[in-house]
C-alpha cells in the first residue's frame, strides 16, 4: 500500500469575536486529505485533518516542505511492520527530515495537521475508531467513550452586554454542559469582575465557570486578577501570562490556590517539559491544555504524555484546547480528562458527530471508523469537496 496524494486548502473560519489578545475576523485553517491506494467499500481510504483555531492555515509550509518529503519517500519506508498500513511515527520522522530542533511555531501546526490526517487514515484502514486503536496500541485495550466536555465562549464582540453574555452561557447550560468558559483580560478588572458576577448569577448547583485571559497579563496584572478571582471558586484561571513565561506562572501559584490551566500555546514536548519543570504547575489540581493539532500531532503528543508520567502527572489532568474530534478520540483512547468544545463557533470544524448530545457535561463517542469526521455532515461535505 502507499500514500498516492496529499491535498490541502485554506478555509476561512472568520468571526467578529475577540479575546484579550486577538480578533478572529480573518482567521483561517488548513484542511488536508491524505489519499491512499487502500480500497474499502469500493472507495479509496482517505484520511482528513485540520488545525485548531487561533493559528492560521499553513498551506505554504505544507506545499514547500512537508508534503513533498512524504511523497518523495520510498512507499515501503512509511509502512508498519505488517506492510499493510501506514506507520505514523515513520511519516512524522520523514516530515521532520532536515528540520533543526527548536523554533516550533508555525512548523508544528503544519506537521500536526498532516499527522491528524495520517492517523485518520490508519484507523480507517484497520476498520476501527481511532479511540479504540489508541486504546489497543497504547492503553489497556479499553476505551472510555464517555468524555467530559466544557463549553468555551464568552468572547468580546461589539454590542455584547452582560445580558447577552448570560443568554449565551445559559444556552450552553441548556444543551447539557455543566462547565462554561468566558474570556477575561479584554476589559478592565472591574468590568471583568462584573461580567463574571453576571455569569455566576445564572449557574445552578453542579455548574462551574472557568475564565481565560489568553496570555494577556504581565505579572502584576496576573496577581491582581488572582487576588480578585480567588473567592469565586472557579473551575480554573487560564493562561494568565505569556505561555513561555514560566517564572510568571510559577510565581502566580503563590497568589492563587485554586486550579489554573495553561499549555495550549506550547507546541512541543520540550516546551511542555519546561512548563512542568519550571512553571510551578500542581499535579493535584491544575490542568494542561496541549493541543495535538497545533503541536506536531499525536506522535508528539504521545511523547508529551510519556514525559508527564515521568514527572508524576496523570493523563487525566490534560484537557486539550481546540474543540475538535481528534482530541475527543485521544481523550477516549488514552484517558485524558476531557476536551474543549465550541458549541457555536468555528463551524463546521468544531463540534461532534451528528446526533451526539451533551448529557451531564459528557458526550458518548459513536463507533465510527477513524476520527469520525464522516459522522458530521456539514464537515464531511467540506472534506469530500477537497478529496474529490
Amino acid at each position: 500500500m502507499k500514500i498516492v496524494e496529499i491535498r490541502e486548502k485554506t478555509c476561512p473560519i472568520s468571526s467578529p469575536i475577540r479575546n484579550a489578545y486577538i480578533d478572529f475576523s480573518k482567521m483561517t485553517l488548513s484542511l488536508v486529505a491524505v489519499v491512499t491506494d487502500v480500497v474499502r467499500n469500493g472507495k479509496p481510504v482517505i484520511g482528513y485533518g485540520f488545525n485548531s483555531n487561533g493559528r492560521y492555515g499553513q498551506g505554504m509550509l505544507m506545499r514547500e516542505r512537508f508534503i513533498p518529503r512524504i511523497l518523495e519517500a520510498e512507499p515501503d519506508s512509511l509502512l508498519d511492520e505488517s506492510g499493510h498500513n501506514i506507520d505514523p511515527h515513520k511519516v512524522w520522522a520523514t516530515m521532520f527530515t532536515n528540520e533543526k530542533p527548536g523554533g516550533h511555531g508555525e512548523r508544528s501546526v503544519a506537521i500536526g495537521t498532516i499527522d491528524m490526517a495520517i492517523w485518520d487514515a490508519v484507523a480507517k484502514i484497520e476498520g476501527k475508531p481511532l479511540f479504540q486503536l489508541l486504546a489497543d496500541r497504547y492503553g489497556n485495550g479499553t476505551a472510555n467513550r464517555r468524555v467530559f466536555v466544557y463549553a468555551a465562549g464568552g468572547y468580546y464582540y461589539p454590542g455584547k452586554d452582560d445580558a447577552k453574555l448570560k443568554d449565551e452561557m445559559r444556552s450552553y447550560l441548556d444543551r447539557g454542559y455543566n462547565v462554561v468558559k468566558m474570556k477575561i483580560g479584554g476589559a478592565s478588572l472591574g468590568d471583568d469582575l462584573r461580567r463574571i458576577d453576571s455569569v455566576l448569577s445564572i449557574l445552578q448547583d453542579g455548574q462551574r465557570l472557568a475564565v481565560d485571559a489568553n496570555g494577556r497579563f504581565d505579572l502584576d496584572t496576573a496577581i491582581a486578577y488572582a487576588k480578585a478571582l480567588s473567592p469565586y471558586n472557579l473551575f480554573w484561571y487560564e493562561e494568565a501570562g505569556d505561555p513561555l513565561d514560566y517564572e510568571l506562572q510559577a510565581t502566580l501559584r503563590n497568589y492563587y490556590a485554586n486550579p489554573m490551566a495553561t499549555g495550549e500555546n506550547l507546541f512541543s514536548m520540550q516546551d511542555a517539559r519546561n512548563l512542568i519543570r519550571h512553571g510551578g504547575m500542581r499535579a493535584d489540581r491544575d490542568w494542561l491544555q496541549f493541543d495535538c493539532a497545533l503541536s506536531y500531532g499525536l506522535v508528539e503528543y504521545l511523547r508529551t504524555l510519556d514525559m508527564l508520567r515521568q514527572h508524576g502527572w496523570s493523563p487525566s489532568r490534560c484537557i486539550p484546547h481546540g474543540g475538535h474530534q481528534m482530541s475527543l478520540a485521544i481523550a477516549a483512547g488514552l484517558g485524558l480528562g476531557g476536551n474543549e468544545s465550541y458549541p457555536d463557533l468555528f463551524q463546521p470544524f468544531g463540534g461532534f458527530p451528528d446526533g451526539v448530545k451533551v448529557d451531564g457535561g459528557h458526550v458518548m463517542l459513536p463507533e465510527l471508523p477513524g476520527i469520525g469526521f464522516e459522522g458530521k455532515a456539514d464537515l464531511h461535505r467540506e472534506m469530500s469537496a477537497l478529496a474529490s
